[in-house]
């Protein structure tokens, strides 16, 4: 994973994640929020830049002081390929599956964020709804924890 620091590459994803309007909403917020000064800590990743697959936002770890505050460890994803997705989550260390956390996608009825509380819990839509997320998301996130060994609520 790439973190995206450039004021410039920041802005040319913004132009980008506009064009996937209303399913990048959550994502662009935070990217909008990191280019104009960053007050809350976040950092932008991407799988490869500029032809990216997936985006998360995330607070710096640094800045995370309580694994088990899933409120302040909030992550947000869109992405164009559901398999660079899945082999994010499974193949890096861009989630930190030993921190609670929540997991945003695009906006919708029911907005939920998916998530980990924990160590080693993950906290997930009741009765794996995943309404208003990307399709497969949810099942991405709970393949995952599955094979990590972690429950997802």
């Amino acid at each position: 994973m790439l973190i995206l620091t450039c004021l410039g590459h920041l802005r040319r994803l913004e132009e980008a994640l506009r064009r996937s309007l209303p399913a990048s909403l959550p994502v662009l917020g935070t990217v909008m929020t990191v280019a104009r000064g960053n007050p809350a800590s976040h950092e932008v990743l991407v799988d490869s830049w500029p032809h990216f697959g997936v985006v998360l936002t995330r607070l710096r770890p640094e800045e995370n002081k309580d694994p088990r505050d899933f409120y302040t460890n909030q992550l947000t994803v869109y992405y164009r390929d559901e398999g660079a997705w899945r082999a994010l989550l499974g193949g890096t260390e861009a989630v930190g599956w030993t921190r609670a956390f929540q997991i945003h996608g695009k906006p919708g009825p029911g907005f939920w964020g998916g998530g980990c509380r924990g160590p080693p819990r993950l906290c997930c839509a009741p009765d794996g709804a995943a309404a208003g997320m990307q399709e497969g998301l949810y099942q991405a996130v709970r393949e995952a924890a599955d094979a990590k060994g972690l429950r997802v609520e």
